[in-house]
């Protein structure tokens, strides 16, 4: 068993005028408190968490009021304005405050509700911050492996090993990026920097939420398959200079956002994502192993010894899923050919989440499969 937390943002509404009163009054003395030491009025219990969480304290700077674990509680109702409704403990009103919170397909009964923070945005409005977390079992026996390469034309590409074709992702993405770019460099030239700090938060949004659509498809299909997911580990991939178109497009693309959207969406599932290192992924072969190759553009891979011509980016992905199941074979995983299938067995102790680090210890051969045991 392992423990994932998260964080759900939740926005406040149907705010009546008085309840909206009392929640920024308790806001602002809470300010007033961290910054002074005065106590206008704000809950005990939050001026106590208050000074846990906030050790140092900017003047200029605003602080979300903390909730403790035992005073935050969220309620399944059959209101028509919301399903979900949080009570938010404010200085002088006994029981809380009651907030609706906008519709989240999120289900709080099945994890564990930790701290909160409240939030106030600059345009007045509150959200929660809900903190929770629950016990997961990862899967210990996988079918198939998918693997991921994260490229500057693709934000990803992914093959596996119970499909033929490749699946591209990040085109809308890409086109969003080039989109913003020239109009942030438009408005720069006209020194429009409100409508640029405007736009980009919308940028932001826009690709935020492509990708977590991209992770979950890539989660889904890896849970239909009973399938691993391996991702290429991207130390050092900003740092190639491949000129400066180049160079923009692989620094604009979210590769780490993506990676860490589909460990967590993979790992509430039970579903474990391990890393594979890329170093010659893109100059190697991915049918003979050759690095005698060139690509005569960004998206075209050549084989000069075998003459092998394929997307550059699928040739990585490839060569990513071949290292994967290598290393399935040698580093923590029992591999059976049952009734002419295959299968992949876990034989590690649980994995932190931000993939598999094992070191060997003993190696042992018998029964018509090949067993290597790791320790964390």
């Amino acid at each position: 068993m392992m423990e994932i937390t998260k964080t759900i943002k939740c926005k406040l509404i149907g705010l009546t005028k008085r309840k909206l009163e009392l929640l920024n009054r308790e806001y602002n003395n809470f300010q007033h408190y961290l910054k002074t030491g005065e106590d206008r009025g704000v809950y005990s219990a939050t001026k106590q968490q208050g000074k846990r969480t906030y050790r140092k304290i900017k003047p200029d700077k605003e602080y979300p009021l903390v909730i403790r674990k035992d005073l935050m509680d969220i309620r399944k109702t059959d209101n028509k304005l919301a399903k979900y409704w949080a009570r938010i403990p404010n200085c002088g009103v006994r029981g809380g405050i009651k907030a609706a919170l906008a519709h989240q397909p999120f289900n709080f009964e099945e994890w564990e509700i930790c701290g909160s923070k409240l939030v106030r945005t600059k345009d007045g409005e509150f959200y929660l911050h809900v903190t929770v977390k629950k016990d997961i079992e990862l899967r210990k026996e996988y079918s198939s492996i998918i693997a991921i390469d994260l490229g500057a034309k693709w934000v990803g590409v992914s093959v596996a090993l119970h499909r033929n074709k490749p699946k591209f992702y990040g085109k809308r993405i890409r086109e969003v990026r080039g989109k913003y770019f020239w109009l942030r460099r438009k408005l720069g030239k006209e020194k429009k920097l409100k409508a640029i700090k405007k736009i980009g938060n919308k940028e932001k949004r826009i690709v935020n939420d492509k990708l977590h659509k991209i992770a979950k498809d890539i989660v889904d299909e890896a849970e239909k398959h009973n399938a691993m997911i391996a991702i290429g580990n991207l130390s050092g991939v900003r740092k190639n200079n491949k000129g400066r178109k180049v160079n923009r497009k692989i620094n604009s693309m979210p590769f780490y956002r993506l990676k860490e959207y589909i460990k967590y969406k993979a790992l509430e599932r039970g579903i474990a994502v391990i890393e594979v290192p890329e170093h010659y992924t893109s100059k190697q072969c991915s049918r003979c192993g050759s690095m005698n190759t060139k690509r005569p553009s960004q998206g075209l891979f050549i084989c000069l010894d075998c003459e092998y011509q394929i997307n550059a980016d699928v040739n990585g992905a490839k060569n990513i899923l071949k290292r994967a199941v290598g290393y399935m074979l040698t580093a923590g995983v029992v591999v059976t050919q049952p009734e002419g299938g295959s299968r992949f067995v876990l034989h590690t102790p649980q994995p932190p989440p931000n993939g598999f680090r094992w070191k060997p210890l003993a190696i042992a051969r018998g029964g018509g499969h090949r067993e290597v045991k790791f320790l964390l």
